[in-house]
């Protein structure tokens, strides 16, 4: 749900690029988000920070996470949650603590073996620059950023919008982009986004993630096939199934950057998907990790 200054500038956005057609759809379809964009190279000078590549700062309690065949994970981020309290007007996260980022082998494209931590305040007093193992899951060595969040306005992507509400004999998706690109503040640092829409040709990504977060089972691209799966697997409650496809949220989605050294397959995007009644209990151990490519 957007903050009310957020409501606002969505209202002024859409009728000064002439989309008032479309300003009811996009009231109910935009979401609220969270972008994270790159500041200067990570010298460990501060331990603790928000960080994207590089080391991670951790306690020597915690192991890092192995993959399926026991080689170390690689560290993608580490994000300081106390850093989100002005930017997550959601109020989905805790509002302290850290969560961490990891990967194992992203082949297949779905159901990517991958860690999400969640340290407290009090678990980070003991945490340093734990230094990346020689070998983990992936084979590059990512450079580590300092990163900078801000509140973000999330308009539906051409995977999830709905045209016929959207263009007219005026407007086309060309300059809906334009509005898009005004609304999200896009900068050429961006490479994080938490809570928008998924990078998909599909729009299906949520049904696919809950699917396996519920089940276990694995999406076989029939949007009425994990329906019904999802449905059978909460006693036939229909009502309860489209609302645990909806509680499905982007977490994060990682770009590729040739700075950082992030390419997921063709300069696609990482995408880590959690339930929303575990985000709010704070339960991160539930997640789901899958990767679009172009």
């Amino acid at each position: 749900m957007l903050s009310e200054s957020n409501k606002n500038r969505l209202e002024q956005m859409v009728r000064e690029h002439q989309f008032e057609h479309a300003l009811g759809y996009l009231q109910e379809s935009v979401r609220q988000g969270i972008r994270w964009s790159k500041k200067e190279m990570e010298d460990y000078s501060e331990s603790g920070v928000s960080r994207i590549g590089g080391d991670s700062d951790l306690p020597s309690s915690v192991e890092w996470p192995l993959d399926s065949e026991g080689t170390p994970m690689t560290f993608l981020a580490q994000l300081r949650l106390s850093e989100l309290a002005a930017q997550d007007e959601s109020s989905l996260l805790p509002k302290e603590g850290m969560l961490y980022f990891f990967v194992g082998v992203d082949e297949p494209a779905y159901n990517i073996e991958h860690k999400v931590l969640y340290l407290r305040d009090e678990e980070l007093k003991e945490a340093y620059r734990r230094m990346t193992p020689e070998e983990t899951s992936q084979e590059e060595n990512f450079k580590g950023y300092k990163l900078k969040a801000r509140s973000s306005i999330e308009p539906p992507n051409y995977g999830y919008v709905d045209y016929e509400l959207l263009e007219d004999e005026e407007h086309d998706y060309e300059q809906y982009e334009e509005l898009c690109f005004e609304l999200t503040e896009a900068d050429s640092d961006d490479l994080a986004v938490m809570f928008g829409y998924p990078a998909t040709q599909h729009g299906d990504c949520e049904y696919e993630a809950a699917l396996q977060m519920l089940t276990g089972a694995t999406y076989n691209y029939s949007v009425q096939d994990a329906m019904k799966q999802i449905t059978a697997h909460l006693k036939g409650d229909v009502h309860k199934a489209e609302q645990e496809v909806r509680d499905t949220l982007l977490l994060l989605a990682l770009d590729s950057d040739q700075d950082v050294g992030f390419c997921w397959w063709d300069a696609g995007e990482l995408q880590f998907f959690i339930r929303k009644d575990d985000l709010l209990s704070g339960d991160f151990s539930h997640t789901y990790c899958s990767l679009y490519s172009s």
